[in-house]
């Protein structure tokens, strides 16, 4: 859809009107509203695909167009982003809340902005025709069940490639991490304390939502997430704030279009991959077996990984050192026996890391 994809660009600056208008206008139909009111009387009378909401406006905000705009028939279900200079943990939740999808913070960066365009085009297409697929006959459950699937590896797909471009960790983590999950939980499906919580299906589901773990880093701002350096104590406790983003969008989409074992999973990852069995994690401290056994798997993974890899604020550490480390954590960062099936499996970690190496 992207070639016929139509834009309403809002915003009461020309300057950012004819920026913006030119950065998309070669791949996109864009079109241009200076004021609120403006882009309200478009959107009742056009087919927009995507709006970028500037939310400093005079008589009418953005939050305020935000709110009609999903009141409005053509545009309820059409992803806004907004374009602001605000960029708190704040105003950043007000506009969720109103049903915002992204923050893209001026002045803005043209391939940032290509990026979250074409990834949130995608993946509103996709949710499109997920809905028309669930529409089909009973007659074509089989060949239905089947599009869902492959539809719902798209919307995977595009989110993965959302966080991937806000980001400085790749699509080769995400691979690493999935799979470390995977084995993690395929060790441990006969042990005593898990034998009722891990089967093939819910196996194969968590393997499936684990590139979602750190959705949530969408609401986080680029000085942030993209800072080439140690955070500040500030700038931490903003960055901890991605897995209950996460989270709760993901909550948001089950209200929407209902649950299913995907979004619990992805949900218990996205929020508890954090969280510490001795109660000193976050977002909400939770101790022990209070902690999803997802997010504690996903834990154990995303760990390994991070300390494998080289990032902008450290060296990378062997793959011996990181399972010294790991293993010092047991009964503190991570669940025993979950450490202790990490010990069984390190050379399997091993062999994932060289595979999907970065």
């Amino acid at each position: 859809m992207d070639s016929h994809a139509r834009i309403l660009i809002v915003d009461d600056e020309r300057f950012h009107l004819n920026v913006i208008s030119e950065l998309l206008g070669e791949e996109y139909t864009t079109i241009v509203a200076k004021s609120g009111e403006k882009a309200l009387e478009i959107a009742r009378s056009q087919h927009i695909d995507l709006i970028l909401l500037d939310v400093l406006m005079p008589e009418m905000d953005g939050y305020a167009v935000c709110e009609q705009l999903k009141r409005i028939e053509n545009t309820k279900d059409t992803p806004i982003i907004f374009l602001t200079a605000k960029s708190s943990v704040e105003d950043q939740a007000k506009g969720f809340d109103l049903g915002a999808v992204d923050y893209i913070t001026k002045p803005v960066s043209p391939p940032i902005v290509r990026a979250r365009v074409k990834n949130h085009l995608a993946l509103y297409s996709a949710n499109k025709s997920l809905l028309t697929q669930n529409e089909h006959l009973e007659d074509l459950v089989a060949k239905r069940s089947a599009e869902i699937v492959k539809t719902q590896d798209v919307a995977i797909y595009c989110l993965t490639s959302l966080v991937e471009t806000r980001d400085n960790e790749t699509g080769d983590h995400i691979r690493r991490t999935q799979n470390y999950v995977k084995i993690l939980a395929e060790y441990l499906k006969d042990h005593p304390r898990f034998k009722d919580q891990l089967n093939d299906e819910v196996i194969a589901m968590m393997f499936k939502s684990a590139p979602l773990h750190d959705i949530g880093k969408v609401g986080i701002p680029d000085h942030i997430l993209l800072k080439p350096g140690k955070l500040t104590p500030e700038e931490w406790e903003i960055m901890k704030t991605h897995a209950a983003l996460g989270e709760e969008s993901i909550r948001k989409s089950e209200a929407l279009y209902g649950t299913s074992s995907f979004l619990h999973y992805a949900k218990e990852i996205a929020g508890a991959h954090h969280e510490k069995w001795n109660g000193q994690g976050y977002p909400r401290g939770l101790q022990g077996d209070e902690i999803p056994l997802s997010g504690r798997l996903m834990a154990v993974a995303d760990v390994y990984d991070a300390l494998i890899s080289k990032r902008v604020y450290k060296s990378e550490f062997t793959h011996e050192k990181a399972v010294e480390l790991i293993l010092s954590e047991k009964g503190q960062h991570f669940d025993p026996d979950i450490v202790d099936a990490f010990a069984a499996l390190v050379n399997e970690f091993n062999a994932i890391a060289h595979k999907y190496a970065d």
